[in-house]
């Protein structure tokens, strides 16, 4: 793992930084192009070179391969993180949900062969997936969904609108659609082309109709849609989309969002230190400053906690054997209190490591003064951007709140609030462990966070402040593992 680790960090630090930079300005951005010279309807996606290069270059590390060890996987996209989105994070986690479930649930040869494009590659080339879910009516709220699939001679075929689809240059997406006549929402993979017409330029039964203007990761296009007969496969059981799309899809990107905020705050703290320690102002290195000493400090161990904390949990979600396993049929209570504590450390860790990384980020910036706003200085506004768009991508902070208080008051008959919170602070301060079971018994007891009145306001804040406080003790936990090792 160390050779490869440091392998593909030449790649990440000096070819793919430059080529990362270099597709980050305003003139390179992404661009529509509907039609062709003859008036044919492509929906290609203009992309500079740049990126299409780097993006192979990427996928063709195989991270999901079968013979990728998963330690080298999570080493490696710690890494290409540390570029900031640059059109590849996005379309890497994407790609690593689609093989989960598939892995799953890929039971005849369409689907086979779409596992394999991804994992493996077809003739050397790797595929990537992307995810389209969200519908202008309901945002994260999925049951909220309209796009409707529509069995036609055996075959699903998809209609209606997605509102934000991101990693619109894909070769495959996962869908959420109801079939027609059900109010359940399923789980479709949906081929961009179908065979023989990606040359073609004839996509599979629907349009990219613009592509949206985002404030962060701006070199990965999120688009709206419009499905008037797209062919799509089934995956699972088609009253378990939303389920498969929690527990496996989403779960994978909420993971990824701790894992690329640790690199996003590592990159930012090595730019800030180094640009500390030479840079003189009044007549001294202003590393030398005791405000930017204990600014730097604060900074350093934020990142530090939260690279160890997004380790640990991975290190959970790889023993259990991956997110796909979570739910397996005949479980003991234990693993399921432990399939319990890795759903609800992905969400509360998206919350608490996405806010910390702007943070970090700005806290960072500050350091360079004027320097830190400028574009061709650094890369750290080009992170505050995309750690901005982190917070709210895969469900933003006040939906994961909600869900974790509603998870907790549900499992509560068979797994006591308290007993979650030892379990998850084992081997942590006892004072702070009592304080946190306390106040989380307390919390978790409120009858719901959905009322309107002074005293469920001052709950839902308590409730806020603390998921953080709590994310961050566990963090603390992991850092002092790494520590003592």
């Amino acid at each position: 793992i160390d050779r490869e680790a440091r392998e593909i960090s030449k790649k990440v630090s000096f070819r793919w930084s430059k080529m990362a930079e270099a597709i980050a300005w305003p003139e390179k951005r992404p661009y529509m192009m509907h039609y062709d010279g003859h008036r044919n309807r492509i929906d290609r996606i203009v992309r500079p070179h740049e990126t299409e290069v780097m993006e192979k270059e990427i996928f063709s590390e195989a991270l999901f391969s079968s013979k990728t060890s998963p330690w080298t996987k999570l080493i490696k996209m710690y890494l290409i993180y540390q570029n900031g989105e640059a059109c590849v994070a996005c379309p890497i986690t994407c790609t690593e949900g689609m093989v989960a479930i598939l892995e799953r649930y890929a039971d005849n040869s369409e689907l086979k062969r779409i596992l394999q494009h991804c994992q493996e590659g077809i003739d050397g080339e790797f595929a990537i997936g992307a995810q389209y879910i969200s519908e202008i009516q309901g945002g994260s709220d999925i049951p909220a969904n309209l796009l409707e699939a529509v069995n036609e001679d055996g075959q699903w075929k998809l209609y209606g609108t997605k509102f934000f689809c991101s990693a619109t240059h894909a070769d495959y997406s996962m869908v959420t659609a109801k079939p027609q006549g059900s109010e359940k929402v399923a789980l479709f993979v949906v081929p961009s082309w179908l065979p023989g017409n990606k040359e073609k330029e004839i996509r599979n039964g629907y349009t990219i109709d613009r592509i949206k203007w985002k404030m962060g990761t701006s070199e990965l296009t999120t688009g709206e849609l419009t499905f008037n007969g797209a062919v799509a496969y089934e995956v699972g059981p088609l009253d378990k989309g939303v389920a498969n799309v929690v527990g496996i899809v989403l779960s994978y990107s909420r993971l990824t969002v701790g894992l690329s905020a640790a690199a996003f705050m590592t990159r930012a703290v090595r730019e800030a230190t180094r640009y500390v320690q030479f840079r003189e102002a009044f007549g001294l290195k202003i590393g030398n400053f005791p405000l930017v000493m204990g600014q730097l400090q604060d900074i350093q161990r934020t990142a530090r906690r939260t690279t160890a904390g997004a380790f640990k949990l991975y290190r959970s979600v790889i023993e259990q054997g991956g997110l796909g396993n979570a739910s397996r049929q005949g479980q003991t209570l234990e693993e399921k209190k432990e399939a319990f504590n890795i759903r609800e450390l992905i969400m509360l860790q998206k919350i608490a490591a996405s806010y910390d990384s702007t943070d970090v980020i700005r806290t960072a910036m500050s350091l360079f003064g004027g320097h830190g706003i400028m574009e061709d200085f650094s890369v750290l506004p080009r992170l505050y951007r995309d750690s901005a768009v982190n917070e709210l991508w895969e469900g933003p902070r006040n939906v994961l709140l909600m869900q974790i208080h509603r998870d907790l008051q549900k499992a509560s008959e068979w797994y006591k609030p308290e007993e979650f919170v030892r379990n998850i602070l084992a081997g942590g301060n006892s004072e702070v462990v009592d304080k946190l079971a306390a106040e989380m018994a307390e919390i978790v007891a409120y009858p719901n966070l959905l009322q309107a009145d002074e005293e469920t306001i001052r709950m839902s804040m308590r409730w806020d402040k603390f998921c953080h406080e709590f994310s961050h003790a566990y963090q603390d936990i992991a850092l002092s593992e790494v520590e003592k090792d």
